[in-house]
């Protein structure tokens, strides 16, 4: 994915949160994406400068929810590979 995939993330987490991340905090929010949706959440509060354990826990479930809310859908993997019907081999 490119970071054209994600622009609509970093888009909704301005207008929605107030959260308007610079180009290297959105690098580092889309690091931590592969380590799951609390990583990216936590890399969100780092990169805006706002402590996270301190954050209320409407504004981590807003960020979350936000950030949940656009991902872009990866295409499944091996979707055309699998064979269709019953189980068993």
């Amino acid at each position: 994915m490119t970071d054209a995939d994600h622009a609509e993330i970093f888009a909704a987490l301005c207008r929605e949160v107030g959260f308007c991340l610079h180009p290297k905090g959105e690098k580092r929010v889309l690091e931590a994406l592969p380590n799951g949706l609390d990583a990216a959440v936590r890399a969100v509060f780092d990169a805006e400068g706002v402590d996270f354990a301190s954050a209320t826990g409407d504004l981590r479930r807003a960020v979350r929810d936000c950030l949940k809310a656009n991902l872009p859908i990866p295409p499944l993997q091996g979707e055309g590979d699998r064979r269709k019907g019953g189980g068993g081999g």
